[in-house]
């Protein structure tokens, strides 16, 4: 049966994948810290098995490096579990957009059976790579902090930039595959569009690389969704500090001219 794009099995699929993480969630949430972590790592290593068959099988490793969002989420994913430091969960809020958008938009893969061990190994990496980084967070192994917001788009365009230059010294060293065909990358579609999304920013800025430039609004409001409720709590601090500022003044103007005339009795 193949998993089509849009149909009844594909949408079965990814219905299925909220159920895989939403049963990881309810298996580990009464289990404490220590076993959630040790179970989640365990989990974290199934994209790296899969990152490290791509280089031997294929036997052109210049054409499945980890450079696309879902293999750098997964290779970030071990260490994110162990640490929990805050600034790599949070990047990987908006990292795991490249896996769970790997199994919505995929069109490239459509015509896989859903009923063989390939299909398998494509997709529990993917629900595990778009499900473990909101776990951290749904079993309050991480903290989510919109303070983190400008190092996790400052490192999202520095590694873009990164791969860039590789996709281009890849293309331009003229390597041939084990096929005999000349390499050709395109990792994290830098030199050109590779969905409709992309493809209509490369209408309004046609230029490979900086037409990556006009996702940054739809980054910032993803990023935002993230956050909200974190924003509403700075939002409403900020104004019952202004409220009590406030207060504060009220009080002093009212004592103020009160307060000075006793001072200069008592120094009369």
């Amino acid at each position: 049966m193949a998993w089509g794009n849009f149909t009844a099995t594909h949408i079965a699929t990814l219905v299925l994948a909220v159920l895989i993480n939403v049963a990881v969630y309810f298996a580990l949430v009464n289990q404490t810290h220590k076993r959630q972590i040790i179970t989640l790592f365990a989990l974290s290593f199934v994209g790296i098995g899969v990152i490290i068959y791509n280089l031997i099988a294929p036997n052109s490793p210049w054409e499945y490096l980890p450079l696309t969002l879902r293999a750098l989420s997964a290779m970030l994913i071990p260490y994110a579990v162990l640490t929990r430091k805050k600034w790599v969960c949070n990047l990987l809020l908006l990292w795991s957009v490249g896996s769970y958008s790997a199994l919505i938009l995929n069109s490239d893969m459509a015509g896989m059976n859903i009923f063989t061990w390939s299909f398998v190994c494509y997709y529990i990496p993917l629900v595990l790579e778009a499900g473990i980084p909101i776990l951290l967070f749904a079993l309050k192994l991480a903290e989510k902090d919109c303070k983190t917001v400008k190092s996790t788009v400052l490192i999202t365009f520095s590694v873009y930039t990164a791969v860039h230059f590789i996709n281009v010294a890849i293309n331009s060293a003229e390597i041939i595959n084990a096929a005999g065909e000349l390499v050709k990358v395109n990792y994290l579609s830098s030199l050109s569009a590779t969905n409709e999304l992309l493809q209509f920013c490369m209408l309004i800025i046609h230029s490979s690389y900086w037409y990556m430039l006009l996702t940054l609004p739809l980054i910032l409001v993803y990023l935002g969704w993230w956050y909200l409720p974190e924003l509403l709590d700075i939002r409403k601090q900020k104004k019952e500090f202004k409220k009590a500022l406030k207060k504060v003044d009220e009080y002093y103007d009212e004592y103020e001219e009160e307060f000075i005339d006793k001072i200069i009795k008592k120094h009369r």
